[in-house]
């Protein structure tokens, strides 16, 4: 497997530049450490795979100057700014001029590597999404939108379209989708096309959050405002000004911070912690959830008018299995994308793996897909294409595996009802019970709670 990206280092303190290069290895990334400008520039290309960590105040070209070369080189190049006290206010407006995030000095080890480990994120999909596009096709390769939300199925179809309307507003935005879906790459591509794509954008994941912190992260506070607050500190509402908050997961926040929360969103206004002096914020909301909101407001776990601030336009991302078509597709390109990422001649793709993987349970979604794609980019895996492809690959075997899903799925969404199946699918009942003993169905998996509506006749499709 390839290396860690490098991390590029820039301070002309020998002492910090080492201690940081020292704290960054420790945590397995690749470092190289740089005292001054004009060597990180010498490392710098449009593809580099890392991240830019510089000092803002250094003799000769500064900090600031750096980022700016090297936002000419690539302006989607994540820089973090490292600042002293009095820098912060210089810091802030940079990060209004493209830096990604900064640090001020002192900083603990353990925040330096939290905040490079989000920038080798974001610059990998940054990289993933350029080379997808030069895979897609030529009727997706100029659209953004289509290389990171893949596939032609009519849902993804309909998905697209959605949100290219709703970028062009400034309208909030919620997300919903099960977990491995895509809903961080939909929140930042709705950024990336929009009026504010200029402008920072700033992920909170609010699972991960300490109960104790969550509200300082994302409102900021004053020195002094509690037990070791030795000074004031931007929250993540300031950070996103200008630009987009996305509140990941957002179903995980505590009850007694979501009346805080709804105020923010409500008035765009936030109050740090330890002060009372309002600050009035232009930026825009996108949340997304893992779970069911509304069923969440009615077992009390989630406050109603926060939803209804939230949801102004809901996106619901579907699961692989609500879009099997698109599999091959997505599948094909993931491995593209990867193989050459790792400088690496894609695999062969039987045909009858592409329609194994159609058949196949994903739970883990486009997260498991990816991750089934690496292990055959990488050969780490040799097995894996013959394990998944040993069925029959004729095509009468993958009609009759289509017909079987589809199926299966209209009885999942009818719960059983063999007449709430057939009339949906279009079917006498007679030919339906044919189709279900041919490829192996009962009813009986299919029903909610144990009984079925609709159905005054006794099953026959185990006779």
């Amino acid at each position: 497997m390839s290396a860690m990206p490098p991390i590029l280092f820039v301070d002309d303190e020998a002492p910090l530049r080492h201690a940081a290069a020292q704290a960054l290895m420790l945590a397995d990334h690749q470092v190289i450490a740089c005292a001054d400008a004009a060597s990180a520039l010498a490392q710098l290309g449009r593809d580099f795979p890392g991240v830019l960590v510089t000092d803002i105040r250094m003799p000769g070209m500064d900090g600031l100057s750096l980022m700016a070369e090297a936002l000419k080189i690539d302006a989607e190049l994540p820089v973090i700014l490292v600042t002293g006290h009095g820098d912060v206010d210089l810091a802030v407006q940079s990060m209004r001029d493209g830096a990604y995030d900064f640090l001020e000095k002192p900083y603990a080890p353990a925040r330096l590597v939290q905040a490079v480990g989000r920038a080798l994120e974001k610059r990998r999909l940054t990289l993933e999404n350029r080379r997808l596009r030069a895979v897609a096709g030529p009727d997706l390769g100029g659209d953004l939108v289509a290389t990171r939300l893949l596939g032609r199925s009519a849902v993804m179809t309909r998905l697209r379209a959605s949100l290219r309307g709703v970028a062009a507003t400034e309208a909030d935005v919620l997300i919903e989708g099960a977990t491995g879906t895509g809903k961080t790459i939909m929140a930042q591509t709705l950024h990336d096309i929009s009026a504010r794509a200029t402008r920072p954008f700033v992920g909170v994941n609010c699972a991960a959050l300490p109960t104790a912190l969550i509200e300082s992260e994302l409102f900021g506070h004053e020195a002094g405002a509690f037990p070791g607050a030795t000074r004031p500190r931007y929250g993540k509402f300031e950070h996103a000004r200008g630009g987009t908050l996305f509140l990941d997961e957002i179903d995980s926040l505590p009850l007694t911070l979501q009346g805080k929360l709804l105020h923010a969103i409500e008035h765009r206004v936030i109050t740090r912690l330890g002060s009372n002096d309002p600050i009035a914020l232009d930026l825009r909301i996108v949340a997304s959830s893992k779970g069911d909101l509304v069923a969440a407001v009615r077992a009390g776990q989630f406050r109603g008018d926060l939803l209804y601030r939230l949801n102004v336009v809901t996106l619901r991302l579907p699961t692989l299995a609500e879009r099997r078509d698109d599999i091959p597709m997505l599948f094909s390109a993931l491995l593209t994308a990867i193989a050459t990422r790792e400088g690496r001649s894609p695999p062969d793709v039987p045909g009858a793996l592409l329609s194994a993987l159609t058949m196949r349970d994903w739970p883990g979604n486009v997260r498991e897909l990816r991750n089934a794609a690496e292990r055959m980019a990488l050969g780490l895996d040799p097995d894996f294409a013959r394990a998944e492809a040993q069925g029959d690959d004729s095509l009468a075997a993958q009609v009759a595996a289509h017909e079987r899903r589809v199926i299966a799925a209209a009885l999942v969404a009818n719960g059983g009802s063999i007449k709430a199946t057939y009339a949906a699918l279009r079917l006498s009942r007679k030919a339906l019970y044919e189709k279900m003993q041919r490829h192996g169905l009962s009813r009986d998996d299919f029903r909610v709670d144990g009984a079925t509506i609709g159905d005054a006749r006794p099953d026959v499709s185990k006779t």
